[in-house]
């Protein structure tokens, strides 16, 4: 290469990167920035910037206005925020969005409903269902139902029908008495290894299964058809955009339809352009598991860009409330009815360490990243164990092998994971009180509960730390909850009460989680998690400045666009649109139903009691050939919500 050439060729990559003039600035004008963003306050490394400028999904410039404007053309497109908030997009690192998007179509129980409540739910589902139909769906909470619950509960208002709900964990069911008898399960049906059927004093099945014993009841239901995976996940997708998150990891595939049928629903909607995200599918594994090996081996087939099936989940235990399923060093505070077993003492141990060890063995000698739940401290450090087996087997391999949920961690063992390159993934977003912590609080008791997930010790010990929503386990995937409430240990908002307040951490720690340290956990940190010149511009505009407001706000902060390698993949309405509104007289009980547009989608409010009414309403709205959006009801009262089954089936991507 001449001299001259070799100038140029530096004084264009100094313009590029650094938006500053090099030696032979007239070069700049051969590639100019597709999109510069101006009139910003942008989150950058070292402070804040003015503005950044992106070429072919890149960004090639962050600095004051003139630095930014240098990279502009005649076609460059210019966005100004007019003083908005740009910030890295948001990595979600444990989260199951075909669970959320399925469970909107199920029979949706509100966590923390009274049993009354439940049972007028249930009924509603049942009274919109076919004969003989299944009914599922979740969520319930022992403590909001009043104790654990029992299959005659069920019975009550579903005598005909066989029905199974998941409680808020995904780790306990509760099956009526026509679900156990279509599974066979009765009094001298053994609990399967890994699981628990629950019984009363006389022996009998009260229908409430844990863990592995759930499969018994669920394998007899029927798992959702290849085009409402699609839809499930597709309505999961626009709704993690419309949050900021832009990359995440699926933490279970297969929980929901399957292996394959979630793989191949993953690389559909790639190929059709619909994934946005970046993302890591981990695939659930257990000893034995002929599906899972089969997966695992065919994984690449499923590989896109943007989509990574090089993750391997594997359960080691359950979750520490009323079951006691998650493993514990130590016993747990109260007891189990009916159960006198060494698991209701201490949880349950999923693997064996040897072989939990070789497995994890082979997995990091394959490339593949290992994500374990571990929910209690005697699965955790199983899991720590197992990383410690591959790291003398194989060295150091460059992958971060994750510890997932970390509710409680051994003081000695956070001291483990920065020696050999584990990671600690700590989730649900559950870091304030609720229902379900008042029911790990129970099992436990109060002086663990003082370092419940041990974030703060976790970070002061220099392990790499990552957060994950665990949705649907919690209601909303909205990550500026989780940012909130890891600094406050409160409720969102604000409250007296605090869960486990020595391990709040601060603001800025709490975002870094969520960019710069999931990019290390995904080995993506040269290539997203900051906002810098030769990073790709994956970057989201929020409403108000996180760094700037009371913590006990930040999760009011709403998103206004959501960038993806320069792509603008969501952007909330800028105003109230124009609403028109029709009323559907109802006959029964004088009961009516609002159909709202904006011209462009439905809502509908209230959907009727009888079966026949609720199907001429969803007829009229299918006449409008619109889409609904949204399914609301006004209250409690089992006259406005009983059709909301048949809604749910008749316009299964409605909210």
């Amino acid at each position: 290469m001449r001299p001259s050439q070799s100038v140029a060729t530096r004084a264009v990559a100094v313009v590029l990167l650094t938006g500053q003039p090099g030696p032979a600035t007239a070069q700049s004008a051969a590639a100019p920035a597709d999109l510069i963003v101006t009139g910003a306050r942008v989150r950058t490394p070292a402070g804040w910037a003015e503005g950044l400028a992106v070429r072919r999904g890149v960004i090639v410039a962050v600095g004051d206005e003139v630095a930014v404007a240098r990279t502009r053309g005649p076609r460059t497109v210019v966005l100004d925020l007019k003083g908005g908030t740009l910030l890295p997009g948001l990595h979600d690192s444990h989260v199951h969005p075909l669970h959320g998007g399925i469970t909107e179509r199920r029979c949706k129980i509100p966590q923390g409903s009274d049993l009354t409540t439940l049972q007028q739910r249930v009924k509603a589902c049942v009274a919109a269902a076919r004969p003989g139909e299944w009914i599922l769906g979740g969520q319930w909470d022992a403590p909001a139902l009043g104790g654990v619950p029992d299959r005659r509960a069920l019975d009550a208002v579903a005598p005909n029908q066989p029905v199974l709900l998941d409680d808020t964990s995904g780790h306990s069911a509760w099956a009526n008495g026509r679900a156990l008898a279509a599974a066979g399960i009765t009094k001298s049906t053994p609990d399967p290894s890994g699981g628990i059927i629950e019984r009363d004093a006389g022996g009998e099945p009260t229908g409430i299964l844990r863990e592995l014993a759930i499969e018994l009841v669920r394998g007899h239901a029927p798992r959702p058809s290849a085009a409402v995976i699609r839809s499930a996940l597709e309505w999961s997708l626009r709704s993690m955009l419309s949050v900021g998150i832009t990359s995440y990891t699926e933490a279970s595939v297969g929980f929901m339809a399957g292996i394959e049928p979630e793989l191949e629903a993953y690389a559909a909607l790639a190929d059709a352009g619909v994934l946005k995200q970046r993302v890591t599918l981990c695939i659930a594994w257990s000893p034995g598991n002929a599906e899972a090996e089969a997966a695992i081996a065919a994984r690449n087939l499923y590989a896109r860009p943007r989509l990574s099936p090089d993750c391997v989940k594997i359960f080691l235990d359950g979750v520490p409330t009323d079951g006691h399923t998650a493993a514990m060093l130590e016993p747990y505070a109260d007891s189990v009815a009916g159960r006198q077993d060494e698991a209701s003492r201490k949880g349950m141990l999923g693997v064996p360490q040897d072989i939990l060890d070789a497995a994890v063995t082979r997995f990091d000698r394959m490339g593949l990243t290992v994500k374990f739940h571990a929910a209690g401290d005697a699965a955790v450090r199983a899991g720590l164990d197992a990383i410690a087996a591959a790291r003398e087997a194989n060295g150091f391999s460059g992958l971060m092998h994750t510890v997932g949920h970390c509710t409680f961690v051994a003081a000695v063992d956070v001291a483990r994971a920065r020696d050999f390159g584990a990671t600690f993934e700590v989730s649900p977003y559950l870091w304030g009180p609720s229902p379900i912590n008042d029911a790990i609080t129970a099992a436990v008791g109060a002086d663990r509960i003082k370092r419940v997930w041990p974030v703060r010790e976790m970070i002061d010990a220099g392990a790499l730390v990552v957060p994950g929503s665990d949705w649907a386990v919690v209601p909303s995937v909205d990550p500026w909850v989780g940012i909130e409430t890891l600094v406050t240990r409160q409720v969102p908002g604000g409250s007296t009460a605090r869960f486990g307040p020595a391990e709040a951490i601060s603001l800025p720690e709490a975002l870094e989680l969520f960019t710069v340290n999931a990019a290390r956990q995904e080995r993506r940190a040269d290539r997203i998690g900051r906002l810098e010149p030769g990073m790709l511009a994956d970057f989201i505009v929020v409403d108000q400045n996180p760094y700037e407001v009371p913590a006990t706000q930040v999760h009011r902060t709403k998103v206004r666009m959501t960038f993806i390698g320069g792509e603008k993949v969501f952007e909330a309405p800028a105003r109230p649109e124009r609403l028109t509104v029709e009323v559907y007289q109802g006959g029964f009980a004088s009961v009516n139903s609002f159909i709202f547009s904006n011209g462009k989608s439905l809502v509908v409010l209230d959907v009727q009691r009888k079966a026949a009414e609720a199907r001429k309403l969803a007829d009229l709205i299918k006449a409008k050939g619109l889409p609904l959006t949204h399914i609301l009801v006004s209250h409690g009262h089992t006259d406005h919500f009983t059709g909301m089954a048949l809604f749910h089936r008749e316009f299964p991507t409605a909210r």
